[in-house]
Protein backbone atom coordinates (compact mmCIF):
# COMPACT_ATOMS: atom_id res chain seq x y z
CA UNK A 1 0.00 0.00 0.00
CA UNK A 2 1.60 3.75 -0.95
CA UNK A 3 0.96 6.24 1.79
CA UNK A 4 2.68 9.90 1.47
CA UNK A 5 4.24 12.12 4.60
CA UNK A 6 5.82 14.57 4.87
CA UNK A 7 10.06 14.37 5.20
CA UNK A 8 11.95 14.00 8.75
CA UNK A 9 15.22 14.73 9.80
CA UNK A 10 16.04 10.93 9.52
CA UNK A 11 14.96 10.40 5.77
CA UNK A 12 17.97 11.97 4.63
CA UNK A 13 19.73 8.97 3.37
CA UNK A 14 16.74 7.17 1.73
CA UNK A 15 16.08 9.78 0.10
CA UNK A 16 19.37 10.47 -1.21
CA UNK A 17 19.74 6.79 -2.59
CA UNK A 18 15.97 7.35 -4.29
CA UNK A 19 17.55 10.61 -5.54
CA UNK A 20 20.70 9.16 -7.23
CA UNK A 21 18.80 6.00 -8.31
CA UNK A 22 16.49 8.13 -9.92
CA UNK A 23 19.40 10.17 -11.84
CA UNK A 24 21.31 7.28 -12.62
CA UNK A 25 18.40 5.17 -14.37
CA UNK A 26 16.21 8.35 -15.69
CA UNK A 27 19.59 10.45 -16.97
CA UNK A 28 21.69 7.29 -18.56
CA UNK A 29 22.48 8.25 -22.19
CA UNK A 30 21.98 12.46 -21.32
CA UNK A 31 23.79 13.18 -18.59
CA UNK A 32 27.64 12.12 -19.05
CA UNK A 33 28.43 8.17 -17.29
CA UNK A 34 31.31 10.18 -15.46
CA UNK A 35 29.18 12.52 -13.13
CA UNK A 36 26.46 9.47 -13.38
CA UNK A 37 28.76 6.93 -11.42
CA UNK A 38 30.20 9.07 -9.09
CA UNK A 39 27.26 10.46 -7.50
CA UNK A 40 27.59 9.68 -3.34
CA UNK A 41 24.95 9.00 -1.44
CA UNK A 42 26.65 10.28 1.59
CA UNK A 43 27.17 13.51 -0.09
CA UNK A 44 23.58 14.35 -1.03
CA UNK A 45 22.25 13.30 2.46
CA UNK A 46 24.44 15.65 3.84
CA UNK A 47 23.38 18.26 1.71
CA UNK A 48 19.68 17.81 2.90
CA UNK A 49 20.62 17.83 6.41
CA UNK A 50 22.64 20.91 5.58
CA UNK A 51 19.95 22.84 3.74
CA UNK A 52 17.33 21.49 6.44
CA UNK A 53 14.78 20.58 4.01
CA UNK A 54 12.96 18.78 6.84
CA UNK A 55 12.64 21.75 8.75
CA UNK A 56 9.04 22.97 9.36
CA UNK A 57 9.83 26.17 8.69
CA UNK A 58 11.82 25.69 5.13
CA UNK A 59 9.73 27.02 2.36
CA UNK A 60 9.71 23.59 0.38
CA UNK A 61 8.29 20.84 1.36
CA UNK A 62 9.43 17.40 0.65
CA UNK A 63 7.12 14.38 0.59
CA UNK A 64 7.71 10.53 0.69
CA UNK A 65 5.78 7.96 -0.87
CA UNK A 66 6.31 5.00 0.52
CA UNK A 67 5.44 1.25 -0.38
CA UNK A 68 5.11 -1.19 2.34
CA UNK A 69 7.47 0.86 4.85
CA UNK A 70 9.97 1.14 1.87
CA UNK A 71 10.67 4.87 0.44
CA UNK A 72 9.25 4.39 -3.36
CA UNK A 73 9.82 8.40 -4.18
CA UNK A 74 9.82 11.72 -3.26
CA UNK A 75 8.93 15.16 -4.55
CA UNK A 76 9.59 18.57 -3.25
CA UNK A 77 7.70 21.71 -4.10
CA UNK A 78 7.45 25.33 -2.57
CA UNK A 79 7.45 28.69 -3.89
CA UNK A 80 9.20 29.33 -7.68
CA UNK A 81 12.76 29.95 -7.58
CA UNK A 82 13.37 32.82 -10.16
CA UNK A 83 16.81 31.66 -12.16
CA UNK A 84 16.43 28.69 -10.17
CA UNK A 85 17.80 30.18 -7.02
CA UNK A 86 16.52 29.13 -3.87
CA UNK A 87 17.50 32.71 -2.51
CA UNK A 88 15.09 34.68 -5.01
CA UNK A 89 11.43 33.45 -4.26
CA UNK A 90 8.33 34.51 -6.53
CA UNK A 91 5.54 33.94 -3.73
CA UNK A 92 2.96 34.38 -5.94
CA UNK A 93 3.66 31.07 -8.29
CA UNK A 94 4.52 27.38 -7.28
CA UNK A 95 7.01 25.06 -8.14
CA UNK A 96 7.55 21.34 -7.99
CA UNK A 97 11.35 21.44 -8.12
CA UNK A 98 11.83 17.57 -8.05
CA UNK A 99 9.90 14.37 -8.25
CA UNK A 100 12.11 11.25 -8.00
CA UNK A 101 11.01 7.23 -7.99
CA UNK A 102 12.95 4.33 -7.36
CA UNK A 103 12.99 3.04 -10.93
CA UNK A 104 11.40 -0.29 -9.53
CA UNK A 105 8.20 1.71 -9.30
CA UNK A 106 8.26 3.47 -12.39
CA UNK A 107 4.70 3.12 -14.22
CA UNK A 108 2.75 1.98 -10.73
CA UNK A 109 1.54 5.38 -9.47
CA UNK A 110 3.95 6.25 -7.42
CA UNK A 111 5.12 9.90 -9.23
CA UNK A 112 1.54 10.65 -9.79
CA UNK A 113 0.49 9.74 -6.49
CA UNK A 114 3.95 12.38 -5.50
CA UNK A 115 2.57 15.02 -8.20
CA UNK A 116 -0.96 14.95 -7.29
CA UNK A 117 0.34 15.48 -3.37
CA UNK A 118 2.58 18.36 -4.57
CA UNK A 119 -0.66 19.72 -6.23
CA UNK A 120 -2.29 19.63 -3.47
CA UNK A 121 0.13 21.06 -1.03
CA UNK A 122 0.94 24.06 -3.84
CA UNK A 123 -2.99 25.21 -4.06
CA UNK A 124 -3.04 24.54 -0.33
CA UNK A 125 -0.33 27.52 -0.38
CA UNK A 126 -2.88 29.61 -2.09
CA UNK A 127 -1.27 29.46 -5.61
CA UNK A 128 -3.01 28.99 -8.65
CA UNK A 129 -0.48 27.85 -10.71
CA UNK A 130 2.76 26.06 -11.15
CA UNK A 131 6.05 25.48 -13.06
CA UNK A 132 8.83 22.99 -13.06
CA UNK A 133 11.88 22.35 -15.07
CA UNK A 134 12.58 19.08 -16.87
CA UNK A 135 15.87 18.50 -19.18
CA UNK A 136 14.50 18.73 -22.79
CA UNK A 137 16.29 15.69 -23.71
CA UNK A 138 13.95 14.06 -20.76
CA UNK A 139 11.51 12.33 -22.68
CA UNK A 140 10.12 9.99 -20.65
CA UNK A 141 9.30 12.81 -18.09
CA UNK A 142 8.21 15.08 -20.61
CA UNK A 143 5.58 12.60 -21.47
CA UNK A 144 4.39 11.82 -17.96
CA UNK A 145 4.09 15.95 -17.29
CA UNK A 146 2.28 16.59 -20.57
CA UNK A 147 -0.18 13.54 -19.45
CA UNK A 148 -0.43 15.29 -16.14
CA UNK A 149 -1.63 18.43 -17.70
CA UNK A 150 1.49 20.63 -18.24
CA UNK A 151 2.93 22.21 -21.20
CA UNK A 152 6.19 23.59 -22.24
CA UNK A 153 5.66 27.38 -21.57
CA UNK A 154 8.53 28.70 -24.27
CA UNK A 155 11.01 29.27 -21.26
CA UNK A 156 14.30 27.35 -21.70
CA UNK A 157 18.05 27.54 -19.77
CA UNK A 158 20.88 25.43 -19.38
CA UNK A 159 22.28 23.07 -16.33
CA UNK A 160 25.42 23.06 -15.78
CA UNK A 161 26.64 19.57 -14.96
CA UNK A 162 30.03 19.95 -13.54
CA UNK A 163 33.28 17.72 -14.69
CA UNK A 164 35.82 15.97 -12.66
CA UNK A 165 39.41 17.31 -13.59
CA UNK A 166 39.37 21.07 -13.59
CA UNK A 167 37.02 20.13 -17.11
CA UNK A 168 34.44 22.67 -18.14
CA UNK A 169 31.21 21.50 -17.41
CA UNK A 170 28.41 20.18 -19.67
CA UNK A 171 25.39 22.52 -20.27
CA UNK A 172 22.00 20.29 -20.81
CA UNK A 173 19.27 22.23 -22.13
CA UNK A 174 16.20 22.14 -19.85
CA UNK A 175 12.43 23.33 -20.64
CA UNK A 176 10.61 24.72 -17.96
CA UNK A 177 6.77 23.45 -18.33
CA UNK A 178 3.56 25.03 -16.34
CA UNK A 179 0.03 24.28 -15.04
CA UNK A 180 -2.45 25.25 -13.31
CA UNK A 181 -4.07 24.57 -9.86
CA UNK A 182 -7.50 23.59 -8.24
CA UNK A 183 -10.43 24.86 -10.97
Amino acid sequence: MLTIRREESDDAEAIARVHIHGWQAGYAGIMPDEVLRRLNPVAWAQRRRDLGTADLEHPFTTLLAEIDGGLAGFTTFGPYRNNQDRGDLDQTRGEVVAIYVEPAHWGDGTARALLAAARDGLAVRGWRDYRLWVLAENARARRFYERAGLSPDGERCTYPVPLAGGRPPVHLDELRYAGRLGG
